[in-house]
């Protein structure tokens, strides 16, 4: 039963980034909602990648997530609404 809520929440979570990146996507230029649309990205630049020579082999790291204003809000909505859910 655990492992069933656990996922409930993940995919709630995932579908509120999901919903929130294309909400923000439509309301980018809306001037009244653009606000939506500000976004940050946070990680390795993908220009620039973490890169380990080690002469063998030569591995190359990378990672960047951006995420919005739309993208909070609709996980804030999205964890509320997994918390009314009845199989919690």
């Amino acid at each position: 039963m655990k492992l069933k809520r656990n996922l409930l929440l993940i995919f709630f979570i995932l579908a509120g980034i999901v919903l929130g990146g294309m909400l923000a996507n439509l309301c980018a230029n809306i001037p009244f909602l653009s606000w939506l649309a500000y976004s940050s990205s946070i990680g390795f630049n993908a220009d620039s990648p973490f890169v380990l020579d080690l002469s063998v082999i030569k591995l190359t790291f990378g990672f960047c997530m951006g995420i919005s204003v739309a993208q909070i809000i609709t996980i804030a909505l999205a964890i509320f609404c997994y918390n009314k859910t009845n199989l919690r």
